[in-house]
């Protein structure tokens, strides 16, 4: 008899790496330009790179969770000030 899957762990595993390529994809294109700045003022105060892309995703998260439950399109002016906030995170929303 084979293991369960744990469908709950392997759906968020692909979305956190979804989400990091996401990210690395905007610092690599500078597209928004505050991706690769976030990225570069955390670096120099001393954050790992995995943090950092942690960080940078779960802004990205909660901006996509507020798109899908308000029906809206992206807002690039709050993310992009979310990311410049960094290293405080962006409360949840609800």
């Amino acid at each position: 008899m084979s293991e369960p899957i744990d469908i709950d762990s392997d759906e968020e595993e692909f979305t956190e790496t979804t989400l990091i390529e996401a990210i690395e994809n905007q610092i690599e294109s500078d597209n928004p330009p505050a991706a690769k700045a976030t990225f570069n003022k955390l670096t120099l105060v001393g954050y790992e790179r995995e943090e950092i892309l942690n960080m940078m995703a779960h802004v990205l998260a909660v901006e996509i969770d507020a798109i899908l439950e308000e029906d809206r399109a992206f807002n690039t002016e709050w993310y992009e000030t979310a990311l410049r906030a960094l290293p405080e995170l962006p409360p949840e929303k609800k």
